[in-house]
């Protein structure tokens, strides 16, 4: 124990050591009022020494918010600054130490000065510093606003009259402050007693004097207005007299939730008398019996009944036998006789005032000479001016005779226990019952004893007179664990609980009581004895104790289930645990092992080779006695053996302990556990099967009868080949489902195409070859095996049996490809579109894949070209016609619908002609997944002729024979009337035509020699033309221009006023031009290589232009015409003049410039300063050619 007290030491010590001092102020800000008394507390905490720490306060005032003014200290009286000294030592300002780490700082008259951070500090006690060692808080001083005033008034009123009293209360606090007002009455110098009140939170409340009034509504307190307080009494009794005041308190809330009176105010009082209507009193004397014996205590109640007793006189005195005890005047002091004076001196005595109408007398311990007659008399006295009382009316109650009785005992004791024969561990309840003839003297001392067989006398337990419990030395330890208690369970009554009784509890239980009375002197002593006692016998647990193994079922199938019962002897109440052991022996086995314990505690505990019991087992403890059932199901073989059980008695000590106290081994069972029967039947029928290649082979395997529900299958699939002597294993799916391939299926590849199928109804099982091949022909057949689930979750082959056969038969299917075999002829121009339609009326399979190939015979070809191939694969591929002609980028494959396919040849040549026609090839899958032509088919033939389009052009003059003057100009118009496309252009040229003796007409200027060459053979097949041509200008369908003829050079402009009209102005005409004029036009097509051909020519009318002589003919045209003729002679000159003044000047700037111009090719140009020519390479129109006129030299 020292060793104890030290190390905790060590420990405090060294907590105190790492401890970290800290030091808490009241949490501000704290709002006070000027002129009340403030409070703020100050804790330390975490030091190691001394026990009383020393605090010291001090201010930082709002003016020098940085220097510290001191205020006071616990340890140095000359701590204060000289502003605070004075009232320091006049103690308006001082330091309450609460505990030796607490302290509350006292500033009873708090002034507006006060205001500040007030700062508590304790000075450092230990040899470092560590912690904070001061803290500080907020003051705000605000003024006392409050306000309480009240009309100061005398009333006098009548018992039962009303009262009516008002009070102003008001504040002008700027904080947020609650208000609470109560109404107070006083009389003379006694405590002022609360007639109703309005606490801070709103709730009304009134004192025990006036709590009932105030529930029944005899008073009130009203507000009226927001500061006007009344009170209202309305039956005014004489108890209420007296001074009658208000008083107000202001309260604020603190930060730490807790609310404070800031100041308090009262106001003046009223004075209220009420007068009595009754002056008549009347006087009783009560005590609790007429009966005592020696010691007891008495009292005796002087009862006064009066109306306004307050406010009367009245003086009681007490007689016995008629002689004076004592007397009590109105100022309620007591004066004794010399007698009783000195046992009340002793405090046996006591003569007293409980109240203003209740007198008393007490007698604390009575004698025997205290028997007699007690009385009291009550005298109303009448108080006169001089002060002076006088006796008015007297009464006095009835004489109270008491009588007192020598100590005597005259108790018995009686001993009753629950049972006097009981079973070891059962608990033992005894009784031990004081009766006395009277109320009980004084007290009572009680033992519990035990006397064996052996007639061995031992203490249990007892309680002595002062009522302390003591334990017997045999019994002590017992106890100490609640097995043996004793109680006292009346004043009368001794009870003794023995817990977990035990076979030597047996015996004489004894209970021995001693009685003792206090004397006069204060000591105790014996008054009397008395014994009391009962026979208990123990049963010993182990008595009787056997088991007996039972069941109905030795012999069980498969899955079923049996009972074993363990059977125990005798019935036991639950509070005796008996553990009970289930013991197997397997079949051919020599050793019993645990299987399975129903432990002492209810619970159940396997052995460790019983895992295959576990979930199959249940094991149940009837209620109403220890039999243990142990239930097994879904029984197998590894169940099948011996069984025995085993039983422990056990019992619980009083420390909770526990003791074996017998075991007990059972018979043996033997259980047989067998196999089922078997039911199985598997259908024997046969049946043929021919089917088409690729088609599925649908095997069926058909159970007819099973032995169980929860039977499963194993089913192996054969076939047998004609060649083989034994079947192939396919398939084998096991009864856990798990599939397992055989060696055909391996060999054959048949994996890939085997679906194994078990339906809903359980006994049906399908197998499914997909993609049949030729090869898969054969005789099929099924092997089934019946599998049943062992209660221990073990599987198990009941019986086996082989289906009836399939014949199956496979075959490859009919073609059946079809082509529509429609002839046609197609006739379209060159540069269209070609639709060439290949259908397919009908195919052996929709699963079938189709090659389609066009191709075509060339007239003088009779080998049939490729045109283009659309692979199984969708793909398409060019063939060797198409590279011949050009065909790559203008052919298009469509499949608008399956079985239709079209080939559109766009942009047709003439070498595109010929006779088309398709060729389809269908493919169909093998099973394995190969593809292999089953047919082909040609569809009919299509011929196809492309030709140019037929020639539509034709020209026309528009400009009629015209007659010109020299060095005048003239038009030769060339419009073409209609052309053949309008993808044409046009070469065009001007001819002057002169007849001739012979000689060949003359062709377009054309630069393009090969033309030239093919034009001249043409016009050498035709007779000779007698007209001389001569070329004026010729323009090709490229708009290049030809050399001008040497006639007209220089003189030429060509204009194209539309894509259809082409004008040619001759300027500067002269007689030598007299003649005809025509123009030739060729219409040229884009070829769909995008080679250009002439398709035809086409010449117009000539066109006779005549030019006079420049003299005669302006003298005839002018002198024929008046209007003419005045216009020429009179109106031009001054117009004529200013023009050509102009034009000369102009001239005479561009004429070096125009000097040095050159044509085309080197040649000069003579009167075209620039052609202008619009041409795109990519315009199929003709070029829009403007000659513009230049300077002319």
């Amino acid at each position: 124990m020292k060793c104890f007290f030290s190390a905790l030491s060590c420990l405090a010590v060294l907590g105190a050591v790492a401890a970290q001092r800290q030091v808490a102020v009241q949490e501000g800000p704290l709002y006070r009022t000027e002129g009340s008394h403030i409070t703020i507390w100050c804790n330390v905490s975490g030091y190691q020494e001394p026990l009383e720490q020393n605090f010291q306060w001090s201010i930082y005032l709002p003016s020098a918010p940085e220097r510290e003014v001191q205020i006071v200290s616990t340890r140095d009286s000359s701590f204060p600054y000289a502003i605070y000294t004075q009232r320091v030592r006049s103690g308006k300002i001082y330091v309450e130490r609460v505990q030796g780490n607490l302290a509350l700082l006292h500033i009873t008259d708090l002034q507006a000065r006060d205001a500040g951070e007030y700062e508590c500090h304790t000075p450092n006690t230990e040899d470092q510093y560590f912690g904070s060692y001061s803290a500080k808080m907020n003051l705000v001083v605000i003024p006392d606003s409050l306000q309480t005033t009240a009309v100061p008034q005398t009333l006098h009123k009548v018992e039962q009259d009303p009262l009516e009293l008002t009070c102003e209360v008001a504040t002008e606090t700027l904080q947020h402050s609650h208000l609470s007002v109560a109404w107070l009455r006083q009389r003379g110098s006694e405590k002022p007693v609360e007639v109703i009140s309005l606490s801070r939170d709103f709730v009304l409340q009134s004192s025990s004097d006036y709590a009932q009034r105030q529930s029944l509504g005899e008073v009130r307190l009203d507000k009226l207005g927001s500061s006007t307080f009344r009170l209202t009494i309305f039956h005014l009794q004489p108890s209420d007299q007296g001074e009658f005041y208000c008083e107000a308190a202001e309260w604020i809330q603190d930060p730490d939730g807790s609310w404070y009176p800031m100041t308090r105010k009262r106001s003046e009082g009223t004075l209220v008398n009420v007068q009595p209507t009754d002056k008549e009193f009347t006087v009783r004397l009560e005590t609790d019996k007429r009966l005592y014996t020696v010691g007891e205590p008495v009292e005796f109640r002087c009862i006064l009944e009066a109306q306004n007793i307050p406010d009367r006189y009245f003086a009681v005195s007490w007689a016995f036998n008629s002689s004076l005890i004592a007397s009590m005047g109105p100022n309620a002091v007591p004066i004794l006789n010399s007698e009783f004076s000195h046992r009340e001196a002793r405090g046996q005595l006591k003569v007293a005032k409980e109240s203003d109408s209740i007198f008393v007398l007490k007698i604390y311990h009575l004698r025997q000479e205290d028997s007699g007659k007690y009385n009291c008399r009550v005298t109303e006295r009448e108080k006169t001016v001089t002060g002076e009382f006088i006796d008015k009316e007297s009464k006095r109650p009835k004489n109270i005779p008491i009588i007192v009785l020598p100590i005597k005992s005259s108790i018995s004791v009686e001993v009753a226990s629950n049972a006097s024969v009981v079973l070891e561990g059962e608990n033992l309840h005894l009784s031990c019952s004081i009766r006395t003839a009277g109320r009980p003297l004084g007290r009572f001392s009680v033992m519990w004893q035990l006397v064996d067989r052996q007639n061995r006398r031992s203490n249990i337990m007892w309680l002595d007179r002062d009522g302390t419990l003591q334990h017997g030395a045999s019994y002590w330890e017992r106890s100490s664990f609640g097995g043996v208690q004793m109680e006292q369970v009346q004043p009368n009554s001794f009870s003794l609980g023995i817990f977990n009784s035990r076979k030597e509890d047996e015996g004489q239980y004894e209970c021995h009581v001693t009685e003792w009375v206090r004397a006069v002197d204060g000591e105790w002593q014996v008054v009397g004895e008395r014994r009391a006692s009962t026979l208990i016998s123990i049963t010993a647990l182990e008595t009787g104790f056997a088991v007996t193994a039972i069941s109905r079922t030795p012999g069980v199938t498969y899955s079923d289930s049996f009972d074993l019962q363990c059977i125990i002897k005798p019935h036991y109440p639950s509070r005796v645990p008996v553990a009970v052991t289930w013991r197997f022996q397997p079949v051919g086995t020599v050793e019993f092992h645990d299987l399975v314990t129903f432990t002492r505690d209810g619970g159940v505990q396997w052995g460790d080779r019983s895992s295959s019991f576990r979930t199959r087992t249940a094991i149940e403890k009837a209620e109403s006695s220890n039999n243990v059932r142990l239930s097994i199901s879904r029984a197998s073989d590894t169940e099948a053996g011996k069984y025995q059980c085993v039983a422990e008695l056990w019992r619980r000590n009083y420390n909770n302990s526990w003791t074996r106290l017998a075991e007990r081994t059972s018979n043996l069972l033997e259980i047989r556990v067998l196999q089922p029967v078997t039911k199985l039947q598997v259908s024997k029928s046969k049946r043929t099967l021919t089917l088409v290649e690729n088609r599925p082979i649908q095997l069926n395997c058909s159970v007819k009868s099973q032995t169980s529900q929860n039977s499963h299958f194993a089913v192996l699939w054969y076939v047998h080949k004609p060649s083989d002597a034994d079947g192939k294993l396919i398939l084998k799916t096991t009864h856990s489902s798990a599939f397992e391939y055989g060696t055909y299926a391996e060999e054959e590849g048949l994996r890939a195409r085997l679906q194994f199928e078990r339906h809903v109804s359980g006994g049906l099982f399908s197998l499914t070859v997909q993609r049949a091949e030729v090869s898969d022909s054969g005789s099929y057949y099924c092997h089934v095996e019946e599998w049943l689930l062992s209660p221990n979750y073990a599987w198990y082959k009941l019986a086996e049996e082989v289906s009836g056969r399939t014949e199956v038969t496979v075959k490859q299917p009919d073609s059946r490809l079809k082509l529509s075999q429609a002839q046609g002829n197609l006739s379209v121009l060159e540069t269209r579109q070609v639709q060439l339609e290949c259908v397919v009326l009908n195919r052996t399979s929709a699963a079938s894949q189709l090659l389609v190939e066009w191709f075509v015979w060339k007239p003088n070809h009779p080998e049939r070209e490729t045109v283009a191939r659309l692979s199984r694969d969708a793909t398409f591929h060019y063939g060797e016609q198409a590279a011949k002609n050009n065909l790559k980028g203008r052919l298009h494959l469509e499949s608008p619908s399956p079985g239709v396919y079209r080939l559109f040849i766009q942009n047709v040549a003439v070498q595109d002609s010929g006779t088309y026609s398709c060729r389809v090839e269908e493919w169909l899958p093998s099973p394995g997944g190969a593809w292999y032509k089953r047919a082909e088919d040609t569809a009919g033939q299509t011929a196809v002729r492309v030709t140019r389009p037929d020639a539509a052009l034709q020209v026309d003059t528009v400009v009629p024979n015209a007659t010109v003057s020299e060095k005048a100009a003239f038009q030769l118009d060339c419009s073409i009337v209609s052309r053949s496309s309008q993808d044409s252009r046009f070469a065009v040229a001007w001819y002057s035509l002169r007849t001739k003796a012979g000689g060949r007409r003359s062709s377009l200027a054309l630069e393009d020699g090969e033309e030239e060459e093919e034009e001249e053979e043409e016009e050498g097949e035709e007779e000779e033309d007698p007209t001389e041509r001569t070329a004026l200008l010729s323009v090709g369908p490229d708009a290049v221009f030809g050399p001008e003829g040497s006639p007209w050079e220089g003189r030429l402009r060509f204009q194209r006023l539309s894509p259809l009209l082409y004008r040619l102005t001759v300027l500067q005409a002269s007689p030598q031009d007299t003649g005809n004029y025509s123009c030739r036009v060729e219409e040229w097509l884009p070829s769909p290589q995008k080679e250009w051909y002439r398709l035809t020519e086409e010449e117009s009318a000539p066109i006779g232009i005549r030019v006079l002589d420049t003299s005669s003919t302006l003298q005839s045209i002018i002198c024929s015409n008046d209007a003419l003729f005045y216009f020429v002679f009179f109106y031009p000159f001054p117009i004529f003049g200013i023009l050509i003044i102009t034009i000369l000047l102009v001239r005479f700037k561009s004429r070096n410039s125009s000097k040095n111009s050159e044509g085309k090719n080197g040649v000069p140009l003579l009167w075209i300063k620039e052609p202008h020519l619009n041409y795109s390479p990519t315009c199929l129109e003709p070029p829009v050619l403007s000659i513009h006129p230049g300077a002319i030299d």
